[in-house]
Formats: structure tokens, sequence, C-alpha cells
């Protein structure tokens, strides 16, 4: 009997922002006891750590810009397989609820706000998804608009984002036990993504002060006090988003369904004196994975593994197979600079392991090189180093 595979993808949740992690700060029982049923891949990393260039990778299997996405306005090409098609190949039922960001739209249309939100995503452009109701921006975390399968027109939702779509995707996953044959669905949910100020379902952000920091961010400025403000609203979110997620997955079970639970990205939060993502430091990289199996033992995984290998592992959860992560070093890029505040400066490319991390800028040459063992925090740059320059050679051929 072929399981149920379902995805839950968020959206700016940095690996290290779970309590099962051990951030004292974020509130995520839901995911903390999902994790103690679960493979957690502890080194897992975004492809690329913007929105668009993630999704498509994870969606297709392929980095951008192979998969087509190279600047950040692009749309995921039609004639691009992706997960849903493989799926459906195996008699999948296949749904996606949520965030989209890969078709096309108008250049002239605000990124924030509803114009953004009620932008209609053409069938042909959902994916080869069967099933398909979401949106394709805006950043509404609040009464959101979503279109699709069942609702033509845009349609405004009351209440907020997580709580809403976990609840229409739990309504249509649970309809589908009447039916034959197995399903794949994908719920991508917006948040924690800016605006951090926004409610949080009820959720009161913590004392700004009461923040448990980063040591890498720097202290007693500007940044910090950014940094205290944006993460209180940011841990809010997370919690409201935890507790959405723990309600769509009591409707569904977890019997005969296979869960994955990611994110596209992070985000920096002062780390560095950086904010937003599109950095290779490890606050905008690294993303968590979890991947719960029916019947499976619950393990820490160091692998080096990335979201843009979930439609392989996808593919073999479906036809009973297991999968393991054949690299030594998963690939980190930013395909482009995106024109956006804060985001990051520079197209960049590299590697990195649980031990290593080296990245490249656009002449080939070692712009970081961290030895992440003994400084997780990032805070000694080795590209320069004489000392290094042997390993450094070395590890560029891998790239």
């Amino acid at each position: 009997m072929k399981p149920n595979i379902l995805w839950i993808v968020t959206t700016q949740w940095r690996a290290q922002a779970c309590g099962y992690a051990g951030d004292p700060n974020a509130r995520t029982p839901v995911l903390d006891a999902l994790a103690a049923q679960s493979i957690n891949y502890t080194q897992a990393v975004t492809p690329h750590p913007f929105g668009p260039f993630a999704r498509a990778a994870m969606l297709t299997g392929l980095p951008s810009p192979q998969n087509g996405v190279r600047h950040y306005d692009d749309p995921l090409p039609q004639l691009v397989p992706t997960i849903a098609h493989a799926l459906g190949a195996f008699d999948y039922r296949t749904a996606y609820f949520g965030k989209w960001h890969l078709a096309p739209r108008e250049r002239d249309v605000p990124l924030v706000g509803e114009a953004h939100a009620k932008t209609i995503v053409a069938p042909e452009n959902r994916g080869g998804f069967e099933f398909w109701e979401g949106f394709e921006g805006g950043f509404q975390l609040n009464d959101p608009w979503f279109h699709g399968t069942r609702l033509p027109l845009p349609v405004q939702f009351q209440g907020y984002q997580s709580d809403v779509l976990c609840q229409r995707a739990a309504t249509w996953l649970t309809a589908q036990r009447s039916s034959d044959g197995p399903w794949f669905a994908v719920v991508s949910l917006e948040a924690p993504h800016p605006p951090y100020r926004e409610g949080a379902a009820g959720i009161a952000p913590a004392k700004p002060e009461s923040l448990q920091l980063r040591p890498n961010l720097p202290k007693g400025g500007k940044v910090e006090a950014r940094a205290r403000v944006e993460l209180a609203g940011y841990y809010a979110h997370i919690a409201a988003t935890d507790r959405a997620i723990g309600r769509l997955l009591a409707a569904v079970g977890l019997a005969n369904t296979v869960v994955a639970f990611t994110s596209v990205h992070g985000d920096m939060h002062g780390s560095h004196g950086l904010f937003r993502k599109g950095w290779p430091q490890e606050e905008s990289v690294r993303v968590p994975l979890l991947v719960c199996l029916p019947g499976g033992d619950a393990r820490n995984d160091e692998s080096p593994v990335s979201i843009q290998d979930l439609p392989a592992m996808t593919q073999a959860w479906a036809v009973g197979m297991d999968w393991k992560c054949a690299r030594d070093f998963a690939p980190i890029s930013m395909p482009s600079v995106v024109d956006l505040p804060e985001q990051c400066d520079r197209i960049w490319h590299g590697i990195r392991s649980k031990d290593r991390k080296l990245v490249l800028g656009t002449d080939d040459s070692p712009w970081l090189f961290y030895d992440l063992a003994p400084d997780p925090h990032e805070t000694v740059n080795l590209a320069l180093s004489p000392e290094r320059g042997t390993e450094i050679e070395q590890l560029i051929t891998r790239i």
C-alpha cells in the first residue's frame, strides 16, 4: 500500500529557530513532538536562500537557473517537469495549497499588498498539480486571498493565514479518505516571513529584551535593537504557525502518511550585522528538515541534504524504497542579485558540509571559508588564510 505524502513548507524559518534545535526563544511543541518521531536532517540547507529560486529547485529537483528560474521575477517554465508530474505517473492524486511565487506577474504590481495576493495563477502555470489552491504572493499574513481549482476568482478569508490555509488543506485531504489510491500534497505557508509586526493569531510577542541572541550578532547598537524587535514578532509567528501545523497533522493523521517539514530559506536577523536572506551564512542557508516515516525510527542524520533532494526522496518513499544522500557536500548558490533592500549584494556559489563551507564569488575566487566544527557561528573567515590554501584549492575542484 503506497503511503500518502505531505510536504509542509514554510518561508524564512531558519534551522536554528526550533525548540527541538535548542532555541530557547522558540515555542514549537508540535514540531518538537514531530521531531521525536522523525529523521531530523540536522545539516539540511536550501540550495538558494531566496524564495522563488528555492521553490523552483524544491519542486523540480534541479538547481536554479537550470530549472529556468534565474531572476527573482522569472516564472517556472511550463514545460519543466515537477514532483507533481512524477507522482502523478505513480498514480498519486496531487495537490498544492498556499504560497506559489513562481507564476508570471505584472512587474509594476507591488510585491506587498492585495494586488499581488490576488494575482491569478493560471492552471497551466501551477506546476502540473491536479488540485491547486493558493496565492502568488503579497505577504498577507492575516485575512489572506486564495484562488484555484475550487475558487475560480480570488476570495478573501478572515483569520490568520497559517490557520486558514491549514484548515483548507485539511478539509481537502480528509475528504480523500473515501477515494482509492494515495495522495501527495504540498502545504506552502508564508509565515514566519515579514512583516513581523503583523498579528500572529493572538500570540503576543515576547518582550524584546528577554530574547537570547546568537553570539555572532553585534551587541549594543542599532543592529541589536532592531533584531530584538523583529525577532519578537518572528517567534510569535513561529508559535502561531506551529499551532496551525498541529491542527493540520491532527486532522490528517500520521498513519500511512509520510510527513516532511521544512522551509525554503532562513533569515539573518542581525547575525554578522546582516538582515534578511540571500546571504551564504548559516542563518540564511540552513533550514529545518524533518521526515516522519510511518513506522520509521527517529534519529538524527548529519548528511549534507538539501531541499532540492525532496523530489528524489519523495519518489523513493512512493515506491517503498529507502533514500540516502550520496554526496559529501551540498551545493549552495545565489544565481542573481535580487534588487530589494538588505538582500545579498552579489552572485555567489559554494558547497557546505557539516564541517566545512566554501563560498566563491563571481570570479570564482574564495570569498568565505569557514571551519564549522570549531566555529559554528562563522566568526573567523579563513578564505585568505595561507595555511588553508591547499585545502581550499582541493575544495574548489568539488564545486
